[in-house]
């Protein structure tokens, strides 16, 4: 039986018109008679003479073909199960960062780094470095750094010396501002404002900085090779002693025994203050101030060589990253090059806060697992644990410290113990 284009047209036009469905299989088959036979074939496996598929137990997958799965069962297989995130549960900042852990994404990454974090305060074997790049003092996180040395969970800090330097601000009772979008780059010149993204640093702040540093490098014994270290902790002594009531990090610092490193030492405004106080020690007829960085890279080396365990918690990444998990090559090389009996210590904890992506090629968006390779880490299968947060680090910071000073504070009120005293090992 034969049916015309018109009434196919029909057909078509009209879905909700009553239509008998033997009339249009029979239409389809007298249009394309060929089509049937091919419907069978396949209905039956048979796919005409094609080489390809005479054997399907010879070249599989050479045309793309899928494969007959066997579907596996997830609870049998011990998969995780993801659950929803119910606010109604959620009663503190570690109620929302338990529940993100067992979600997805970014989220998950974000439980997943306190459960990290928690697990190295715990942990009184590790030794925990805290990496620290980035504009973090003028976002005005100082304080979240303050309190994680006051609680002992961050043992040693490296950091840029811009970062130290405008925590200075702080320190001295100043503030830093929003920035108004309506006033132009050049405007902030003129007037003394130094812009940061979104936030302002008047360049007052960084004279009533500069007095600070004056104080402290016109103390300075010329005798006395100067480093990073040293002089963060002449810094934080100069602090503590004239107590305003402000919090800092290197006050605290100071007073809880953990060493301050900047690498990238003239790089910053502590590195500026220097060389100008050396330029008026010179021009004044008195010695200069020595400067030598590999003292603050020998005193880091054998600081972590006394450690049993090793950690690092890195917002950022650049010069600090690089410069604290270049201690694992170092002792190797010293011990294979110059056979030094020396134990070749890795970082058995790593957890990191970064948005770049890892194919940039940067060190800040290089994974753990890389630095694996470089023998910088203990694996995984070596007890190796590690977090990592692709995420703001002015949001990712705050909530995971706070959920995990959370479940620190439980843990205390519970009668159960946290880390012991390592005074005499920061030392």
């Amino acid at each position: 039986m034969n049916v015309s284009s018109t009434e196919t047209q029909q057909y078509r036009a009209e879905p909700d018109s009553a239509w008998h469905p033997v009339l249009w299989c029979c239409r389809v088959v007298g249009r394309e008679e060929s089509q049937s036979a091919w419907r069978l074939a396949l209905k039956h496996n048979h796919h005409g003479n094609s080489k390809q598929h005479a054997n399907p137990g010879q070249g599989h997958g050479s045309g793309g073909e899928g494969k007959d799965r066997h579907l596996h069962n997830p609870i049998e297989d011990r998969l995780i199960p993801l659950e929803p995130l119910d606010l109604g549960k959620v009663r503190s900042i570690d109620d929302l960062v338990r529940a993100m852990s067992k979600t997805a994404f970014t989220g998950r990454q974000l439980g997943e780094a306190a459960d990290v974090l928690e697990a190295m305060a715990l942990d009184e074997d590790a030794f925990i470095v805290m990496t620290l790049a980035g504009a973090m003092t003028v976002a005005k996180q100082g304080l979240i750094v303050t309190e994680l040395i006051d609680r002992g969970i961050v043992n040693a800090i490296v950091s840029t010396g811009a970062l130290m330097a405008h925590g200075l601000v702080e320190a001295t009772g100043r503030a830093h501002f929003r920035a108004n979008p309506e006033v132009s780059d050049e405007e902030l010149y003129e007037q003394g404002y130094n812009r940061v993204y979104d936030t302002l640093e008047p360049e007052q702040n960084l004279d009533d900085v500069e007095e600070v540093m004056s104080a402290v490098l016109e103390a300075w014994d010329h005798n006395e090779v100067m480093c990073s270290y040293k002089l963060n902790h002449a810094i934080g002594e100069y602090l503590a002693k004239r107590d305003r009531g402000q919090r800092g990090i290197l006050k605290s610092a100071y007073e809880q025994g953990v060493p301050v490193f900047v690498p990238a030492f003239s790089d910053s405004e502590l590195g500026l203050d220097t060389a100008l106080n050396n330029r008026f020690r010179e021009s004044t007829g008195r010695h200069k101030i020595r400067f030598d960085p590999f003292e603050d890279l020998e005193h880091f080396a054998a600081t972590l060589l006394r450690q049993k365990k090793l950690g690092i918690f890195t917002i950022g990444g650049g010069v600090p990253r690089n410069w604290s998990q270049q201690f694992g090559p170092f002792i190797e090389l010293r011990h294979r090059r110059l056979g030094e009996k020396v134990p070749l210590k890795r970082y058995h904890y790593g957890l990191r806060i970064c948005p770049e992506p890892v194919y940039w090629g940067g060190l800040s968006g290089s994974p753990y697992s890389e630095a694996i390779s470089w023998g910088k880490f203990v694996p995984p299968s070596e007890g190796g644990k590690f977090g990592e947060v692709f995420v703001d680090a002015t949001v990712g910071l705050p909530i995971i410290v706070a959920a995990v000073i959370e479940r620190l504070d439980k843990a205390k009120k519970g009668g159960s113990g946290r880390r012991g005293a390592k005074a005499a090992a920061r030392k």
